[in-house]
């Protein structure tokens, strides 16, 4: 396998890390929307959300709760974004799962968002019974 990710979370390629345990290695972005933008690793290769084990995706969440913590105490950011894509289309450029913890700053230019649409009563009922 020729994943930079699975290099960079296993120490093949240096990264400048904030964290590292086990199962997880997080990294500061190499081309960061913000200050302080990190991406949480796992170790273990999984493409996408839907190749992860339950274990790593309960730990990745709470990794990310706390680096997310820590991050706001020490850059002293209002808030943060967490970003996770799957697949080309919703924007996953490196096919290994991660995570993108994106520090807010009053007057950054960082833009994550989408124009809301009204949910209709015929798109409620086709997606509820979809989706039960």
């Amino acid at each position: 396998m020729d994943c930079i990710f699975c290099k960079i979370a296993n120490g093949e390629i240096p990264s400048a890390t904030l964290y590292e345990d086990d199962m997880f290695r997080v990294i500061l972005d190499v081309n960061p929307a913000s200050k302080g933008h990190a991406l949480i690793l796992p170790k273990e290769h999984a493409k996408d959300l839907y190749e992860l084990s339950d274990e790593t995706a309960s730990r990745a969440l709470t990794l990310a709760r706390d680096m997310a913590a820590k991050m706001t105490d020490a850059l002293d950011c209002e808030g943060l974004n967490l970003v996770q894509n799957n697949g080309e289309i919703a924007g996953q450029t490196v096919f290994h799962f991660h995570m993108h913890l994106i520090p807010r700053y009053r007057g950054d230019t960082v833009k994550v968002g989408w124009k809301p649409y009204r949910l209709t009563d015929e798109m409620k009922t086709e997606l509820l019974s979809a989706l039960k």
